[in-house]
């Protein structure tokens, strides 16, 4: 195992290097020669002959029992953080709580034991559960087609841009080669519009935090093929000005997308096809409840107006009779973007949530997180300044400009948080908002826990005022405490512990 840890001096090596030994050694450290945690059947017990072709040499693993590797790897789960252990605030991300029951169902041996290649009629409940999936999606979203094959959120909107893409050259309009992206969009969105080989251009916010229309008319030419819309956006505002919006791209042949990352805000109380939306993708792995911290499993959603159904991805599920098939060979499409259907235990987990919820309760989610959020802002706003001091949606932004006058920045905010048991919420996100802080609640968080998080954080900014040092040295109760960001990415230090 390779360790990259950034220092500042020896001393910090030296307190590093003792935290590492005496509080957490490495399992490689636990190797005893000739104990195994493994017990082989008789049959493979054997010495047996390899062709040295197939080898690869010694392997250099551990020789731990059992008990010292359940330990250790308990040992290090405790380091980490999750949704289970505490309030996660992560804005922009909808870290929110998981049932349990959701696990349950894409743990049944039936999902799990599937093959992708099976054949059609021994997949029949799979297909089903795919296809009443997009079903419940389409009655979400107000979209005619749909796709759930796009393995994560990033992914969709690959495929949504491919759609855009694909759709103008069907046109004859190959020349718009411009994708418009608002400065208070995902950051992912210039990147998926240059994979698909087109040229970003910024609209940047009003004072509202709005798309500044008149910015738009001034860019909005026939060489543009789309915009790529955030809403509610990354300041956690709905633009008020969807409509005008969707009506001027139209009015000029463009495409309106429609980033769904931020949907649990709108959850079955809006449909995007009802504001003008062509097409949109969907975060399912956020909105529709599976853990996604750490970089994955994700699930991807593409829905879309009738024009652009030609454009999905090839092999779709369909219903023919009493029976689930997967339809190929659509001419227009963009093909597969997926070697297999998405994630498909993503699907099955988001698929329980929804039956769960059901109409009514999948509309309380949207409700809830809304007012949570507006909680937080009104608790906080005198405390902590806002970015803009409006009624937000699923999540408010504040800053630290009350805090600047103490020399004390959201960077000692965030972590002193941590040593309070908070997970710190998103910051220096969205770029538009100097000394950004984002919080987002989600529906699942009591009153309790909100008021909770909230003392916390006024009892941080009193602390701003008169006592701004034990900021800037927090956070105090965590085995590494605070270190050089910028210089461990520009000079890590490398420690080798594989011996």
């Amino acid at each position: 195992m390779v360790i990259c840890v950034p220092f500042r001096n020896s001393t910090q090596i030296t307190m590093i290097a003792r935290i590492i030994h005496d509080f957490m050694k490495t399992i490689f450290e636990k190797s005893i020669a000739g104990r195994t945690g493994v017990q082989l059947p008789k049959a493979l017990a054997g010495e047996a002959e390899l062709n040295n072709e197939l080898t690869r040499g010694e392997l250099n693993l551990p020789e731990v029992s059992e008990l010292d590797v359940v330990r250790h790897y308990t040992a290090l789960s405790k380091r980490a953080f999750g949704v289970d252990d505490g309030f996660y605030p992560l804005g922009s991300c909808t870290m929110k709580y998981n049932p349990k029951i959701n696990e349950d169902m894409s743990g049944l041996s039936g999902f799990v034991d599937f093959h992708p290649w099976q054949e059609e009629e021994y997949a029949q409940g799979t297909l089903e559960l795919i296809y009443r999936t997009e079903e419940y999606l389409k009655e979400v979203t107000g979209f005619s087609g749909v796709t759930l094959q796009p393995a994560a959120g990033a992914h969709g909107e690959l495929t949504a841009a491919m759609m855009i893409k694909a759709c103008q050259i069907s046109r004859g309009q190959a020349k718009r080669t411009k994708i418009l992206i608002p400065d208070s969009a995902h950051g992912t969105n210039p990147a998926t519009a240059s994979m698909c080989g087109m040229t970003t251009v910024e609209v940047p916010s009003d004072e509202n935090g709005y798309v500044d229309l008149q910015k738009l008319d001034e860019v909005l030419d026939d060489e543009v093929a789309g915009l790529m819309l955030t809403i509610p956006n990354t300041v956690g505002l709905f633009d008020k000005n969807i409509l005008q919006i969707s009506q001027k791209l139209h009015a000029k042949g463009a495409l309106l997308f429609m980033d769904g990352a931020n949907l649990n805000a709108i959850l079955g109380l809006v449909k995007p096809a009802d504001m003008g939306v062509d097409l949109m993708h969907i975060n399912l792995h956020k909105t529709f409840s599976t853990p996604h911290g750490g970089g994955g499993p994700g699930g991807g959603f593409v829905g879309c107006v009738k024009e652009l159904e030609p454009f999905l991805p090839d092999a779709r599920i369909i219903k023919s009779g009493d029976l689930y098939k997967i339809a190929t060979g659509h001419k227009k499409s963009i093909g597969r973007v997926r070697a297999f259907y998405s994630n498909f235990g993503i699907i099955v987990r988001a698929f329980t949530y929804i039956l769960r919820l059901g109409k009514a309760g999948t509309e309380r989610v949207g409700r809830y997180a809304v007012l949570n959020a507006n909680y937080i802002k009104a608790r906080l706003k005198d405390h902590y300044n806002l970015a803009y001091d409006k009624h937000c949606m699923h999540e408010v932004v504040f800053n630290d400009k009350n805090q600047e006058q103490y020399h004390v920045s959201t960077m000692d905010i965030a972590k002193r948080l941590i040593d309070f048991g908070y997970h710190p919420p998103t910051i220096y996100f969205p770029l538009i908002v100097h000394g950004a802080l984002m919080v987002e609640p989600t529906e699942t968080e009591s009153k309790e826990t909100l008021d909770e998080f909230c003392e916390v954080m006024i009892k941080i900014a009193a602390e701003a005022k008169n006592n701004p040092e034990l900021l800037h040295q927090a956070p105090h109760h965590t085995p590494v405490g605070r270190v050089d960001a910028v210089r461990a990415a520009r000079e890590p230090v490398i420690i080798d512990q594989s011996g």
